[in-house]
């Protein structure tokens, strides 16, 4: 039988640390309004999440699910033939086709590449070695000059390649503002500044033209302005021109050259090694060729026979007749045809200036293959006639040149 104590539950601790629970007394005036003010925070956030809302791009996997959460009635498992594995395995959304293409916008990070590029330009440096430029002088001093050449900075000549040869005045010679064309030889230093030259130009364009005479047989008169053991020099164009003593018509005496001017043809021209080498006998036997022309029939005498043709001497100069050119007949050895120091007449077929070489032809005088063969005398005798015919062939020959 059990003591009552009306003061019991006055006196019942909590267990821990905890709280009693504590009635929070609400109007119904109250109520109302924190319904109110819920009401409008929501719609506040509501429209906030509207407005901030990103668009989402969806591929086809992820719409499909998301059908199916609003309208899982028009789901049917049956007509995607779908097993239970499935079913149970997870989306895996790398496996899904995600082709879609962004819209790129303008925004203030992006750039001109047509400034981008001629800012690229404007950087890029101007003279490479070996570049022609044309430029202004621009400022002198007594070791070298400046030129005014397009870039950032301007390019410096040293004064020895202001010219060819000794400049003893300097400053006369280049004024400021005077316009040269000038070769790079130095690509840019550290403050973008190239080394140029007119010296290296000059000696270009004097290679060009030796060049250029020498592959067209041309001769050219030289002043002999000194001698070695080898031979004689000379200057050519402000090149330097050797004369070897074998490519003299005497070569005996030659020191007595030496302030004497002599007709040569070139023999050698070699830029990249510097050599110029000259001849003499070469310019006496390009004389002779000039006035020859192709298709003239000639005469001379079998100098040499060789394997692969005959030598023949048309006075002062020897022309070749090769094998392939001397009959359109089969032949078992070339003295079949001709022997040394035999007179035969021939067809100029070609004349190269440049080397000194005179080609020959005797199977275009030939009515028959083999024909000079079987009867040579009459094949020379009847060579002038025949050589008329082959006219036209040689003059669109000449033509085509």
């Amino acid at each position: 039988m059990g003591v009552s104590n009306k003061n019991a539950q006055d006196n019942i601790q909590p267990k821990g640390n905890k709280k009693p629970l504590q009635v929070l007394h609400i109007s119904k005036k109250d109520t109302q309004k924190i319904d109110n003010e819920q009401t409008n925070s929501q719609e506040k956030i509501k429209k906030e999440d509207i407005a901030i809302k990103p668009q989402i791009i969806k591929n086809d996997s992820v719409k499909k699910t998301q059908d199916y959460n609003e309208n899982p009635k028009d789901f049917d498992i049956s007509q995607h033939n779908l097993t239970q594995q499935d079913l149970n395995r997870p989306l895996n959304f790398s496996e899904q086709s995600t082709d879609f293409q962004l819209e790129r916008t303008v925004d203030e990070f992006d750039f001109d590449e047509s400034a981008f590029l001629e800012a690229l330009n404007a950087n890029e440096p101007i003279g490479t070695t070996g570049e022609t430029i044309s430029g202004k002088v621009i400022a002198i001093e007594s070791d070298g000059l400046y030129v005014d050449i397009g870039g950032k900075a301007p390019g410096y000549m040293p004064k020895k390649e202001c010219g060819l040869g000794v400049i003893t005045n300097f400053k006369e010679k280049f004024s400021i503002g005077l316009e040269m064309e000038v070769l790079v030889i130095k690509e840019q230093n550290a403050d973008g500044m190239v080394t140029v030259s007119a010296r290296a130009l000059i000696l270009r364009q004097s290679w060009e033209k030796v060049s250029s005479s020498a592959k067209n047989g041309e001769l050219i008169n030289v002043l002999i302005n000194g001698f070695n053991r080898g031979g004689l020099t000379c200057d050519v164009d402000g090149l330097r021109g050797f004369i070897p003593r074998s490519q003299l018509e005497d070569g005996q005496d030659y020191q007595s050259f030496v302030g004497k001017t002599l007709k040569v043809a070139f023999l050698e021209v070699n830029p990249e090694s510097r050599k110029l080498v000259l001849s003499e006998k070469k310019a006496s036997l390009v004389s002779k060729l000039i006035s020859l022309k192709l298709g003239q029939l000639i005469e001379g005498e079998v100098l040499a026979v060789k394997p692969y043709g005959f030598f023949i001497d048309l006075g002062g100069a020897s022309g070749l007749l090769h094998q392939s050119s001397l009959t359109n007949g089969s032949i078992r050895s070339l003295r079949e045809v001709f022997r040394g120091g035999e007179m035969i007449k021939a067809l100029i077929s070609e004349i190269d200036l440049e080397k000194g070489r005179i080609g020959l032809n005797t199977a275009l005088l030939e009515n028959s293959a083999g024909e000079l063969i079987i009867d040579k005398q009459k094949v020379m005798q009847e060579a002038a006639e025949r050589a008329l015919k082959t006219k036209a062939l040689f003059d669109k020959k000449e033509q085509d040149k």
